[in-house]
């Protein structure tokens, strides 16, 4: 027989889930199974393929503590794993004993998320071990807890070796109903690679930029410039220009219905206006068209306009005070 655990705790010293799994690990060890066990906060990077390590298991224990609030980040990664890339054939013929210690409150929701999910991936649960420990001290010094932990270990070793057969539950039900997810024609290999890059801001905004130049590009070659994208709102930014001596500021305008933000560099009294994607400004604005007309004709200003909510901004705020000063429309 072999099991396999997948602990899903942060490895602490004090960790009262560590000190339940090494007892029961050496009590199946001694009943002659084979054991094999993967920390998830040491494979982090490799969840997504965990599930293929379940192809030669006979049953797994899923084992986190909750140390403020449900069964942590790792072990809903590595079923979420399950349900994307998991073999629900051998899945469906895997026991799982749940073991769940918190430190907190939600011992007992934490044990029956581990249940529910895994009936849902159509696998079959042992009754498992849950508790509030405070102090990890206190298991290793009670000998009625580490009596607990045996027989609740040779119970789950008796549930397998038998293969205790188990009533249907209504989340196998649902499942054959919501199962069918989408095929996904990529290894968790390569989905764990784009979740990466997806994950890069450099690499995002590489991207935006790079299909902004295509965009450009194809819109000359056909012929179809647009040139109200081009030429709106900067000739009343510059009718309303006052350069004020030592100006050094940089602002992108983007404008609810346009396909390119209004790009805005200010030194001293020079101004350059043009619509264009860049990757960095002292200050981002995002507007409707309706409201920047408004202000463009004098009603209201910049800064009071961002503090009623009628727009957004990023970035220095100091500097969007200077553009009330800098630009005076009537």
């Amino acid at each position: 027989m072999k099991i396999n655990i997948y602990y899903g705790g942060r490895g602490l010293i004090d960790d009262p889930t560590l000190f339940v799994i090494n007892k029961v690990q050496h009590v199946l060890e001694e009943l002659h199974v084979t054991i094999e066990r993967f920390d998830l906060h040491e494979l982090k990077n490799t969840i997504t393929t965990l599930p293929q390590t379940m192809k030669t298991a006979d049953g797994i224990i899923l084992a986190t503590t909750v140390e403020w609030y449900g069964i942590g980040g790792y072990m809903q990664q590595f079923l979420d794993a399950c349900w994307l890339y998991g073999d629900k054939e051998k899945i469906s013929k895997i026991y799982m004993c749940p073991i769940v210690m918190a430190t907190t409150y939600g011992e007992r929701e934490g044990k029956l998320n581990l249940s529910t999910a895994w009936e849902i991936l159509g696998g079959k649960p042992c009754s498992g071990i849950c508790g509030y420990i405070e102090d990890v001290s206190i298991l290793e010094n009670s000998e009625d807890y580490n009596k607990l932990i045996e027989r609740k270990a040779e119970n789950m070793y008796r549930t397998i070796n038998q293969k205790v057969p188990a009533l249907p539950a209504s989340n196998q039900a649902v499942k054959q109903k919501v199962y069918m997810t989408k095929n996904v024609n990529l290894t968790p290999q390569e989905t764990e690679q784009l979740s990466q890059y997806a994950a890069d801001d450099s690499y995002r905004q590489q991207q935006k930029e790079d299909i902004t130049e295509l965009t450009a590009m194809f819109k000359n070659l056909m012929g179809t410039d647009d040139k109200e994208d081009s030429e709106e709102f900067i000739k009343e930014f510059e009718a309303a220009f006052h350069p004020e001596p030592g100006t050094d500021a940089s602002y992108l305008f983007r404008i609810e219905g346009k396909k390119l933000p209004l790009y805005m560099v200010i030194e001293g009294s020079d101004l350059k206006m043009m619509y264009k994607e860049v990757p960095k400004v002292d200050v981002e604005i995002t507007v409707s068209k309706e409201r920047l007309t408004n202000l463009l004709k004098g009603s209201g200003t910049f800064q009071r306009a961002f503090m009623a909510g009628e727009m957004s901004m990023k970035g220095d705020f100091n500097a969007l005070r200077e553009l009330d000063k800098l630009f005076i429309f009537s």
